[in-house]
């Protein structure tokens, strides 16, 4: 079977997403969740009565209830909600321990494995319902704690558990009341999460007893895809110009033939100017040259024609380089990291062969691209 990559140059649509919103109890979680397009709420936490107003629900007392959801039971659906996650995250626990009661200790807490196996069924299902081409609204109580004069804004919910609701979100907002009025905000500050990737400002919520608001959270997920799509558009753009540009940084063997680009890429759109910049610059110092305080040129003697592959022991990439190759293909996402570094090489070889120079290169091809995905996040 041919395997299947997503070059860097291609675009990545955004069709669904994950949003989890966190407050207090009674400030109106439910109810926003409701806004959401065509939605389904998993009532995990008894508590939908309380709602402004009431769409169909799944009343859940045991993990057996959800367990068998298929894409026939949502095909009328759009949005399904977690009502709450943290309590769902609970059901689940129990199902684990009560199939095998070694993954849990005395008082109804997980055991490592136990969590270990919390984390794969939780992504597999939610993964299960994004296959079906649902959006998922994970809803969590907040809790707050505190450091020094300071409240820190976190979801509530126990344990190592909350971390599997803040890697499967999206994006995540936190809700609260000001002035009489309740806003949503998703931007993380320093006394609380957030997750923003469609650059939102606060959002306040809007009177949703009147029934021509009754779409705001299906509406505001529709802008964030929209921004999301728009960056992936800018991104494609930004990345094919970068990969053009490393062949030619890669290509120069002098000084004077690398300083030469300089006033070729200074004509670039300020966007991209930026990033060929920082690759000229890490390109260079790779070269082995200096580059002069005050010209900002590089400087230095000819060297050899690259090759990114190792020739002997000793001029093979070192552990240090072995890891941040890891790390960056493990933050990129990328399934076959040989295959990438066959890309940037134009050549078949293994990572585990590259010599220092050529990890090095590597590493910086990946932060380059690393960068460019981050400016969504």
């Amino acid at each position: 079977m041919t395997l299947r990559i997503t070059r860097a140059t291609d675009p990545i649509t955004v069709e669904r997403l994950v949003q989890c919103i966190y407050a207090p109890p009674g400030i109106g979680k439910t109810s926003i969740a409701f806004t959401s397009h065509k939605p389904l709420l998993l009532d995990f936490d008894g508590g939908v009565h309380r709602a402004v107003f009431r769409l169909d629900t799944v009343k859940v007392e045991t993990w057996d209830d959800v367990a068998e959801i298929s894409d026939d039971d949502l095909r009328q659906y759009r949005t399904l909600i977690f009502d709450t996650a943290g309590r769902a995250l609970d059901v689940l626990s129990t199902d684990i321990i009560k199939k095998n009661p070694k993954m849990g200790r005395s008082g109804g807490a997980l055991t490592l494995q136990g969590f270990g196996e919390l984390k794969a069924r939780f992504i597999a299902f939610t993964r299960m319902i994004r296959s079906f081409g649902l959006d998922i609204v994970l809803l969590a109580h907040s809790d707050e704690q505190k450091n020094g004069d300071d409240l820190i804004e976190r979801i509530d919910v126990q344990g190592g558990s909350k971390n599997e609701i803040y890697k499967v979100a999206d994006m995540m907002g936190r809700l609260y009341i000001r002035n009489g009025k309740r806003y949503l905000n998703f931007n993380p500050s320093e006394t609380a999460y957030g997750k923003n990737p469609g650059r939102l400002g606060e959002v306040e919520i809007p009177d949703l007893q009147r029934v021509d608001n009754r779409g705001f959270l299906g509406e505001l997920s529709d802008r964030v895809k929209a921004e999301l799509n728009k960056l992936t558009a800018e991104q494609q753009e930004t990345a094919t110009v970068l990969a053009e540009w490393q062949i030619k940084f890669d290509s120069a063997n002098t000084p004077d033939e690398y300083n030469g680009f300089i006033p070729e890429f200074g004509q670039l759109p300020e966007a991209v100017k930026l990033n060929v910049g920082r690759l000229w610059l890490k390109i260079g110092k790779g070269k082995g040259w200096e580059q002069d305080k005050e010209t900002k040129q590089f400087r230095g003697e000819p060297v050899e024609p690259f090759t990114p592959i190792s020739v002997n022991g000793k001029d093979g990439m070192t552990k240090k380089q072995q890891k941040e190759i890891e790390e960056l293909a493990e933050e990129l996402e990328l399934e076959d990291v040989d295959a990438e570094a066959s890309k940037v090489f134009s050549m078949d070889l293994k990572v585990k062969n590259l010599s220092k120079e050529g990890a090095e290169r590597l590493i910086v091809d990946l932060k380059t691209k690393a960068d460019s995905v981050g400016a969504r996040f």
